[in-house]
């Protein structure tokens, strides 16, 4: 999913069961549930509950790479199954990873000038700790070096480089956690622009907005014009309200009723859709990044019909929410070689009388 321009959305649709055995699955897969495929050189997460402490599970990855940008780019949507947690945003975890393509790493790698020999670069510029590699002091390291290892061949066997054990480690602890962690059955996001699914509906909704242009500039109805001309009183363009009063709620299901099995809605700096009237400005509860500090944008947001498509091998669905909307950096901000994730802000609701907030 490519960053749309603002106002320009993408809807993401069910697109057949993602079956390990036949297909496997990467970071740039768009998908629901199964476990989390993270970026190359991001440490796998185990995020837990922020009310209870449970493990949770994974609920959507989403691959949006900004335009113009050289980095990959992901959102991972957690949520805790527990039913008193049940619709809390305490409950959700939102979390952005980056990496620099390796395509632009490697030309930008290939057009830089080779360093001038006479002044090799020192072997504290490569990292922190290069020269605490168990090297003696006053020596020039590599006789040393190469003693030491065939030493501890000889008494041991082949030693361990840093890389393996702490690859080893890494993945006996995730071995570990991940013990207990539900696992939702997967399946592909299909991706459609929203234009594309409404056709002629769309065309009749810019109809009537050129025709109400024309009532605005002109200072009269349509329907008094035709009048006026002896014709038909023509059709007459009311604005609707609910029955039982909720006019947000009936403009969320009017918007979403020419596609009602849309699971997801994805529009970086565009506007939501909202299931329930907000109690104050919202603008006031966003809150900023906690990397950087910035202003948050609206990037997506998880529909009711995910509900019920949510389902593990042992039971059913356990996960409700009306809808879950995600607020990401502004700047998409990201330190170049972290290896961590930044968590964004989840936003739940669940009805027109209930609205979270994390």
């Amino acid at each position: 999913m490519a960053s749309p321009p603002q106002d320009f959305t993408l809807i993401g649709l069910c697109d057949g069961d993602l079956d390990p055995n036949r297909h496997r699955s990467s970071y740039q897969t768009n998908k629901v549930g199964g476990h989390p495929d993270w970026l190359p050189g991001i440490s796998r997460q185990c995020p837990r509950c922020g009310c209870c402490g449970a493990p949770l599970a994974h609920v959507v990855q989403v691959y949006c790479p900004l335009d113009a940008s050289p980095s990959h780019r992901n959102l991972h949507l957690f949520a805790c199954l527990r039913a008193e947690c049940s619709g809390r945003a305490e409950s959700w975890r939102a979390l952005r990873s980056q990496a620099l393509d390796a395509r632009v790493t490697a030309a930008t790698t290939a057009t830089m000038p080779a360093p001038a020999q006479e002044a090799p670069l020192p072997l504290t510029a490569w990292c922190d700790a290069a020269d605490d590699w168990g090297m003696e002091e006053g020596g020039d390291g590599s006789g040393g070096a190469e003693e030491a290892a065939a030493s501890s061949e000889a008494e041991d066997g082949p030693a361990l480089s840093e890389q393996d054990v702490s690859s080893g480690l890494q993945g006996l602890c995730l071995e570990e956690s991940q013990e207990g962690v539900p696992v939702f059955r997967s399946f592909f996001i299909g991706v459609v622009e929203e234009s594309d699914l409404r056709g002629e509906d769309d065309d009749l909704t810019r109809a009537r907005e050129l025709l109400r242009q024309y009532e605005r500039r002109e200072g009269v109805a349509a329907g008094q014009l035709c009048s006026s001309e002896g014709g038909d009183s023509g059709e007459k363009y009311e604005k609707t309200r609910a029955r039982h009063g909720d006019a947000v709620f009936s403009r969320f299901m009017k918007k979403i009723s020419w596609c009602p099995q849309q699971i997801l809605r994805y529009c970086r700096g565009g506007k939501p859709l909202f299931i329930s009237e907000l109690s104050s400005n919202l603008d006031q509860m966003l809150s900023t990044c906690g990397s950087c500090g910035g202003s948050r944008t609206f990037e997506l947001q998880l529909m009711p019909a995910l509900v019920s498509m949510l389902q593990r091998e042992d039971c059913s669905a356990e996960l409700e929410f009306g809808t879950v909307l995600v607020y990401t950096c502004t700047n998409s901000c990201w330190t170049l070689g972290s290896g961590s994730t930044v968590e964004e802000l989840c936003f739940v609701q669940m009805d027109p009388d209930q609205q979270l907030f994390k």
